[in-house]
């Protein structure tokens, strides 16, 4: 399942990060979000979703959200 589908408030470990972007990658991992992490989704919006990684709140439009699989 990805962040997309995932229901909101309930805390998931992320997998992997499905994408071919190494500067995607590279963003995702300066947020928080790689493989072993826990991750929530707070909030969505039309066209993105609100994450909480770690001590940060973060808005990930919807692509970016479906490449993090938990």
């Amino acid at each position: 399942m990805n962040l997309s589908n995932a229901p909101l408030g309930q805390e998931f470990i992320i997998q992997r990060i499905e994408t071919d972007d190494e500067e995607l990658n590279a963003f995702l991992f300066s947020l928080g979000c790689y493989s072993g992490e826990p991750i929530t989704v707070v909030s969505r919006r039309r066209g993105s979703c609100v994450v909480s990684v770690k001590d940060g709140r973060y808005s990930i439009d919807n692509q970016l959200a479906q490449a993090i699989i938990v």
